[in-house]
């Protein structure tokens, strides 16, 4: 079987166009994470970035974001390293550094845009805005770790 690209280079080989393929566009990164204090482990809410576009997990401003949002974190082969943790299980970016094979509905196997939604691995439709949110109230919203 032939080889694909994320198979026969590293993330930091990749060209900007392969490193940008690998997003699946699930929109869970960008899902407000909170810290347990007490543990370390990060917990999942259903409150997004408010750039997030909630039906279509697109980033609203992707060129600015980090100008945008402060805390926003542009995601390299330089640090992926250090946040792979808090990515989410099913994140391509994750589970190439963790030495894992993309799952089996991941765009890139399919063809297909729409089989993240499909396999129920995006926000789309169930995450809110975080201008929708009372802030303070954040703990309300955890989903998960």
């Amino acid at each position: 079987m032939r080889k694909r690209f994320w198979e026969k280079v590293s993330m930091e080989e990749m060209s900007r166009e392969e490193w940008e393929a690998l997003c699946d566009g699930c929109g869970n990164c960008c899902l407000i994470k909170l810290e347990d204090e007490d543990t370390g482990n990060f917990l999942f809410t259903n409150v997004s970035c408010r750039l997030l576009d909630t039906k279509t997990c697109q980033c609203g401003n992707y060129a600015l974001r980090k100008q945008i949002v402060k805390d926003c974190v542009i995601l390299t082969p330089d640090n992926i390293e250090a946040i792979a943790e808090w990515m989410p299980a099913t994140c391509a970016y994750r589970l190439l550094h963790e030495g894992e094979p993309l799952p089996e509905w991941h765009p890139l196997l399919t063809g297909d845009k729409e089989s993240v939604v499909q396999a129920g691995a995006s926000v789309k439709d169930w995450a809110i805005p975080e201008y929708d949110v009372d802030m303070d109230d954040i703990e309300d919203y955890i989903v998960g770790e």
